[in-house]
């Protein structure tokens, strides 16, 4: 069975904003702030609705019944088209099971709209069992299947005044959480050039997610206590090997914890 650990990051989508506003000769910086203010006077919040994100990072962890990696799909030149294809080519490809968190809320309906935007097929992610019978009770798309887990959602019961932030539950178990950003420093980075480290921060998310996963899995008896440890064991050799700084630092935390 192969696992995909999922996150996005993304930046708003200042052609749609200069659209939606009338705005013409204005930095993408000025037209960004001008849809912060229009959502938080709608809304009290700055957080744009979901059609109004742009992607610019799409990191994931692949669990698969020989291998582990971590990485960011494309590169820092890849388009947004590009991404969201690479990310749908591996679901048909693989049909792994997608772990994430908050999915549901925010990840795959940002897809959903950027997918449409870009005209990207995504046959298998949205196969509810019409052309393959053993999606029509565990599909990508229903709250209550298993083949995407929204762990935020899943262990809130449903419930939204249940929900946790994933820096929270990272701490709570122990995790070294959020390294280097957090989710509302993205835009800041990206208008700086910072993209190498948004996607190393989305990276590290995903690793959070992981061991949260991992950790899911065995209290509800997926995984027995040899078999965690073992998948802990093999994510630590897999950070320790690598070269690249924001996973020595994540695995340092990691220790430290």
């Amino acid at each position: 069975m192969n696992t995909l650990v999922f996150d996005i990051e993304t930046v708003p989508d200042t052609d749609l904003g200069r659209r939606l506003y009338d705005l013409k000769d204005l930095s993408d910086e000025h037209v960004a702030q001008i849809m912060f203010t229009k959502r938080r006077q709608e809304t009290g919040s700055e957080f744009l609705s979901h059609e109004q994100h742009r992607i610019v990072a799409i990191s994931v962890v692949m669990r698969s019944r020989e291998t582990l990696r971590v990485w960011s799909l494309g590169d820092e030149n890849s388009s947004e088209k590009d991404l969201i294809e690479r990310f749908f080519d591996g679901l048909e490809k693989y049909t792994p099971d997608l772990v994430s968190w908050n999915g549901a809320g925010f990840d795959l309906p940002v897809l959903h709209y950027r997918s449409l935007l870009h005209a990207v097929p995504a046959a298998r992610y949205w196969e509810m069992g019409n052309s393959d019978p053993s999606f029509r009770f565990s599909n990508y798309l229903s709250r209550f299947h298993w083949r995407h887990m929204d762990l935020m959602d899943i262990l809130s019961g449903f419930q939204g005044r249940g929900r946790a932030s994933l820096q929270d539950i990272a701490l709570l178990l122990g995790f070294p959480g959020k390294l280097g950003m957090h989710g509302a420093e993205v835009w800041a980075a990206y208008l700086q050039g910072g993209l190498a480290r948004i996607r190393d921060y989305c990276e590290t998310d995903v690793l959070n997610t992981y061991l949260i996963y991992l950790r899911f899995e065995l209290v509800r008896g997926n995984l027995d206590a040899a078999e965690h440890a073992r998948e802990l064991a093999r994510l630590r050799q897999l950070l320790l090997e690598s070269s690249a700084a924001h996973l020595k630092e994540f695995s340092t935390a990691w220790h430290a914890t």
